[in-house]
């Protein structure tokens, strides 16, 4: 039953974002906020598929902070790169390059407002992710980086990257770290086990610490749940 509802979420998600993208570059042609609105909606639908088809719930513990923060996520899995849109009301991402050199849904991401990454470029990539973060923050938007660089497997605790500093540094925000324990649920397949998935927003931590300091306190943070019973457990 599990794998078929799988599927069945496959089936329906994935044609149904492709439409989502053409309403979302429709609305961009008349603004940014009815372009905020149908990535809202998508991520409210994603939602709805994942309660409904999955037998998946998102807990969250702890509220997100309002005004802006950078926002620094553990990345286990698809699911919560959508349910943080949602949760913190459409910041502003840093995500790679290659999802935002995409045909159409690239296109659309560009529209809606991230900061595209690569990863490979080095020293020109970080220039260009202290530049793309000051735009952002003039926005008032949140800001979301994934500091561990990549989605990584349950029980591993890799090292931040340092794009992660240099943007900390460059906005002088101050940092929400949120850890997820989602890939126990949702693997890198297309079976997605039922349970619960949590979403542990932290302390916040303030602008302006030392490097070590600031990544210590975040890599602590975000994986907090790394030795918490697993979901659906």
């Amino acid at each position: 039953m599990t794998a078929l509802r799988s599927l069945l979420y496959a089936a329906i998600f994935y044609p149904a974002t492709f439409l989502w993208v053409l309403a979302g570059l429709t609305a961009s042609l008349v603004g940014p906020r009815p372009t905020l609105a149908v990535v809202l909606s998508w991520t409210h639908m994603h939602r709805w598929l994942a309660e409904h088809l999955l037998h998946i719930n998102v807990k969250v513990e702890g509220e997100v902070p309002q005004g802006p923060h950078l926002i620094a996520v553990k990345h286990q899995a698809m699911i919560e790169t959508l349910d943080m849109v949602r949760i913190t009301n459409l910041p502003i991402i840093v995500i790679k390059k290659e999802l935002a050199d995409l045909p159409l849904f690239g296109l659309l991401t560009r529209r809606y407002g991230v900061i595209p990454v690569e990863r490979s470029a080095g020293a020109k990539a970080l220039r260009s992710l202290v530049s793309e973060g000051k735009k952002a923050k003039a926005t008032g938007r949140q800001v979301i980086i994934y500091p561990e660089g990549t989605r990584v497997q349950v029980g591993e605790t890799p090292p931040l990257r340092s794009g992660f500093a240099a943007l900390y540094r460059a906005l002088g925000l101050p940092v929400v770290p949120v850890a997820t324990d989602s890939g126990v649920l949702w693997g890198r397949g297309l079976i997605h086990r039922p349970g619960t998935i949590t979403l542990r927003i932290g302390e916040t931590i303030p602008a302006g610490l030392p490097r070590e300091e600031v990544e210590r306190r975040v890599h602590t943070a975000i994986n907090a749940l790394e030795l918490a019973p697993q979901a659906g457990a």
